[in-house]
C-alpha cells in the first residue's frame, strides 16, 4: 500500500531480546528495517546488544499506549542493522549461556544460598551476563557476584523474578495442549483467587488448578466475568424449598440453561425447576405459605445420540489384512508353479460307467493280457477299443487250432 507523500513513518521501533523481553527504542537514521531483521542497539550500561524487530510502524504507538510509555520516555538509539560479524559474536555469547548457568548454579550450591538460579541472557558483545533467580526472600549474593566475576570475566547483573515471570522465561506446553500464554502473548499477569473457581462450579483440586509455575492457572480469570454476568439471575440463599411433601434441597445449577435441580429427603430422582419458579417458592416461603409440591417438572429436551453406521467395506480395520495378502499371493504363486495336469486325469478321476460284458468271450490269459494293456495306468490308448476287440477274436481262432502248452489238449477240449 503506497503512502501519502507528506507521510511520515513512526520513529519509535519494538525490538524483541530472550525470553520474551521487548523495549522500544529511537530510529534517529530513518533505516528501513522489517520485523524479523536483526539489529544493533544501544544498552544502559554501556556497549550494545542484538535483538529482532518485532514491530514497526503505527502498530508501535498503540504498543506504547497500552504499556503507557511516552515517546518523549524512549532515549535509547538503534545503531545500524546486525552485520556478519555482528551475528556471529551474538551466536558465540548465545553459546555459552548454558555453560555459565550451570557453573553458576554450582557456585550458589557451594556458598549455601537459597536460591534458584533459572536463566542466563548474554549481551550482544560477550561483555556483560543477566542472571536471573527466584527466591522466597532476601539473598545475599555479594560473595557470588565475586567468584562469578572472577570465573567469567564479564559484568554479572542479578535480577529476581516471580514463579510466573520465570515460566514466560522457560516456556512450555500446557495442559490444553497449547505453548504456555506467559510465553506467548500474555504480558500483564494478574492475582488468580480460588473464588474464580468456585464461580465456576469448578472442583478445587490443586493438582488441576495449578500451572506450570506453581500458582493458578490464569485462564481461570479468562471466563470469570461471563459467569458472573450470568450469576446475576441466579437466587441466593436457595439451598431449602418447603413444601406440604417435604423440605426439597437444592443438588444442582446450570447458570448457562437457568436451570436448577432440587430433590425430596429419601428420593434418588431430581427435580428440575426453572429460576421463575424457583423465585415464587421462595417468595411464598418468606411470606409464610408452603405450596402443595414443587409444580410441574420441567422436561429438559435431550438431543438423541446419533449412531454412526459404519460397515467394514474395505477391511483396513482389520489387523491382520497385510497377513491375509501376503497368503493369498503365496497361493497364487504356488498355483502358477505347478504343472498343469492333463486332461486324461480328471477323466480317471471320475466313475466310468460299467459296460455290459460280452456274451460270447471268456477269461484266458491272452485276453487278460490284452486288458491290462488297454486298462494301463498311463490313460494313453494307441488304437481305439474296437480293433482291440477284433484281436481278441483272432486269438480266439488261432487257439482253436493250435493245442493249449498247459492244459495239452485243443480250442475244443478247452471250451
Amino acid at each position: 500500500m503506497d503512502m501519502p507523500t507528506n507521510y511520515k513513518p513512526f520513529p519509535v521501533i519494538e525490538v524483541k531480546f530472550k525470553g520474551s523481553r521487548k523495549e522500544f527504542y529511537v530510529n534517529t537514521d530513518n533505516i528501513y528495517l522489517e520485523a524479523g531483521e536483526l539489529v544493533v542497539v544501544e544498552t544502559t550500561t554501556g556497549g550494545y546488544d542484538v535483538g529482532h524487530v518485532s514491530v514497526t510502524g503505527e502498530l508501535v504507538r498503540m504498543q506504547m499506549t497500552k504499556r503507557r510509555v511516552r515517546t518523549e520516555d524512549v532515549t535509547k538509539k538503534i545503531y545500524r542493522k546486525a552485520t556478519v560479524a555482528d551475528v556471529e559474536k551474538w551466536k558465540a555469547a548465545k553459546d555459552l549461556e548454558w555453560e555459565t548457568m550451570h557453573r553458576s548454579r554450582k557456585l550458589a550450591l557451594e556458598l549455601n544460598l537459597s536460591m534458584k538460579l533459572s536463566d542466563v541472557d548474554y549481551q550482544g558483545d560477550k561483555t556483560k551476563a543477566t542472571f536471573y533467580y527466584t527466591a522466597e526472600g532476601r539473598v545475599d549474593f555479594r560473595e557470588l557476584i565475586k567468584k562469578m566475576a572472577e570465573s567469567f570475566r564479564i559484568r554479572i547483573e542479578m535480577r529476581q523474578i516471580g514463579m510466573r515471570q520465570e515460566a514466560s522465561r522457560l516456556g512450555g506446553i500446557g495442559s490444553c495442549g497449547r505453548e504456555l500464554c506467559c510465553s506467548t502473548w500474555l504480558t500483564d499477569f494478574k492475582t488468580v483467587s480460588t473464588s474464580a473457581a468456585r464461580y465456576q462450579n469448578l472442583s478445587l483440586n490443586t493438582l488441576k488448578l495449578a500451572g506450570q509455575c506453581g500458582k493458578l492457572k490464569c485462564c481461570l480469570n479468562y471466563e470469570l466475568d461471563t459467569y458472573m454476568d450470568a450469576l446475576k439471575y441466579i437466587p441466593d440463599n436457595v439451598n431449602v424449598l418447603k413444601t406440604r411433601k417435604g423440605d426439597a434441597r437444592l443438588q444442582k445449577t446450570d447458570i448457562f440453561k437457568k436451570i436448577m435441580w432440587f430433590s425430596y429427603p429419601m428420593e434418588e430422582s431430581w427435580i428440575p425447576l426453572p429460576i421463575p419458579r424457583v423465585k415464587e417458592i421462595q417468595q411464598q416461603n418468606k411470606e409464610g405459605i408452603i405450596p402443595e409440591d414443587l409444580g410441574e417438572i420441567v422436561e429438559i429436551e435431550t438431543l438423541p445420540v446419533k449412531v454412526l453406521d459404519y460397515e467394514n467395506v474395505v477391511g483396513q480395520d482389520s489387523l491382520t489384512r497385510l497377513d491375509e495378502r501376503n497368503r493369498n499371493k503365496k497361493k497364487n504363486k504356488n498355483n502358477r508353479n505347478k504343472p498343469a495336469a492333463p486332461a486324461n486325469n480328471n477323466q480317471q478321476q471320475q466313475p466310468r460307467p460299467q459296460q455290459p460284458k460280452p456274451k460270447s468271450a471268456t477269461a484266458t490269459p491272452e485276453n487278460n493280457g490284452q486288458q491290462q494293456r488297454i486298462n494301463s495306468p498311463d490313460g494313453n490308448r494307441e488304437k481305439p477299443a474296437g480293433n482291440n476287440n477284433n484281436k481278441r477274436h483272432k486269438h480266439r481262432r488261432h487257439g482253436n487250432n493250435k493245442p493249449n502248452a498247459e492244459g495239452g489238449g485243443s480250442g475244443k477240449s478247452a471250451e
